[in-house]
């Protein structure tokens, strides 16, 4: 899997002065009543999502493998000079040298507060394999002291880019030595209407120097949110939704010795949820190979009680490790994991998120007065006919089909919303409920080697 990179800047040291002057600051630019990390946080896309790219206007953007990092432009209380943070999802701030961004107005004076949300990634060149840092933006809640959270997601990207991203780039381009002494170099990613999602599978991410994970849609119409956001929506393939849990190793005893544990014998890996504040109850276990085992004691980490990254082997039938994920304070809370679940068992394949993007392209133009046209435009439908494995559905719940009509009994195509738009293909969950397994917190036994889950 692609490299999760380190966070540059000198860490402020938790619990001093100087942080909490800033996080008092931060709350105060955003209007808000806590302290804790500002950024919103997506929900998992699952079928009924469709309907609301038909209802409403999303832009959708690849969603890169990096680390989710809030960059803070600020004057120093002290003498009023720029200063630039990092804030990660630990709500931690780090200092940055050699960082500047120029006022949008005036190139001589300095850009005054402003906090973007972006990505931090690891970009690798294909040819010559050289590493470079990038911080990709992709929104913005304050831009040159004025509050945007209560804007638009077009009005708050439009001010990313014309009052922070294009004197920035005039300044880079007047100034290329600069990029030498940068901890980073800063981009703004690039978007596209939710109808034209072929684009971003066709030619966007395989373009892409980092690590993708899946993509991103965010409604057009609604304002900033800190926290849990249902208009941000995160899709990934069904088989590839990941779950963050914190792992719990539990040894079994030593032989004789009831109240002593085998260290010498692979543990029992339970994953347990977060319920809030710091507060875990176990929630299943995750499969782990006998070679799997033996790696990671070689590797010599802590492996007790680090958040992991784990997905559903549909196969197997178990939860399998993708990674640690050092970057993140806790495992994804039990609500988010519920609705992850769902995705899972009710998420949405490539081909039908593809078979739909002519709908919702002709809503998106019938919305905004425009002709939606007899076909559709490039990049938004596959190119050959998509073929999917048949459904496995439980026979049991299934209706009793009705008898077929009478042969002069001729059936009506069934009536449009309008004349242009061709009806929304149905969409049936790809999966059927998660088979009964032993180790399925989902369908198995509540306790498990005398251990409840």
């Amino acid at each position: 899997m692609p490299r999760i990179p380190d966070l540059p800047g000198n860490l402020i040291p938790p619990h001093s002065e100087q942080e909490r002057w800033l996080k008092r600051h931060v709350a105060a630019l955003c209007h808000l009543e806590h302290e804790r990390f500002p950024g919103s946080q997506p929900v998992s896309f699952a079928a009924k999502d469709l309907d609301r790219l038909e209802e409403k206007d999303f832009w959708v953007a690849e969603k890169s493998d990096g680390v989710r990092v809030l960059l803070l432009v600020c004057p120093n209380p002290f003498d009023g000079e720029q200063t630039v943070y990092l804030i990660d999802r630990h709500n931690s701030y780090r200092q940055l040298e050699g960082l500047y961004f120029p006022h949008h107005e005036n190139p001589a004076q300095q850009l005054r507060n402003t906090l973007v949300d972006g990505e931090l990634v690891i970009d690798v060149d294909p040819h010559s394999q050289h590493e470079k840092l990038r911080y990709l933006a992709f929104d913005c809640l304050i831009v040159d002291n004025q509050y945007v959270m209560d804007k638009n997601l077009e009005s708050r990207y439009g001010r990313l880019r014309s009052w922070m991203y294009k004197p920035y780039q005039q300044m880079m381009r007047d100034h290329p030595r600069m990029a030498q002494s940068q901890p980073f170099e800063f981009k703004v990613k690039d978007v596209r209407n939710s109808y034209s999602v072929e684009g971003v599978f066709n030619i966007d991410i395989p373009a892409l120097q980092h690590g993708n994970d899946g993509l991103i849609f965010t409604c057009v119409s609604t304002t900033y949110a800190p926290g849990t956001d249902p208009n941000i929506l995160k899709w990934k393939p069904p088989s590839e939704n990941s779950i963050d849990f914190k792992l719990v190793l539990r040894f079994p005893p030593a032989p004789g010795k009831p109240k002593t544990p085998d260290f010498q014998t692979k543990p029992v890996f339970e994953l347990h949820v977060w319920c809030g504040d710091v507060r875990y109850e176990p929630y299943d276990v995750m499969h782990v190979e006998d070679e799997e085992w033996e790696s990671m004691k070689l590797s010599n980490k802590q492996l007790d009680e680090q958040i992991v990254e784990v997905h559903w082997d549909i196969e197997g039938e178990v939860w399998r490790m993708m990674r640690f994920r050092n970057d993140k304070p806790h495992g994804n809370h039990k609500s988010v994991v519920d609705n992850i679940i769902k995705s899972i068992a009710d998420g949405v394949e490539k081909d039908v998120l593809l078979l739909r993007s002519q709908a919702i392209r002709n809503n998106w133009k019938l919305r905004h007065g425009e002709p939606t046209g007899g076909r559709p435009p490039p990049n938004s439908l596959p190119q050959k006919p998509v073929t999917r494995p048949p459904l496995p559905t439980p026979t049991a719940h299934l209706p009793t089909p009705p008898p077929p009509p009478p042969p002069h009994v001729q059936h009506q195509p069934p009536p449009q919303s309008h004349a242009d738009a061709p009806p929304a293909p149905a969409v049936a969950p790809r999966y059927a409920r998660l088979a009964p397994s032993p180790w399925s917190k989902v369908t198995g036994p509540s306790m498990i080697g005398g251990m409840y889950r």
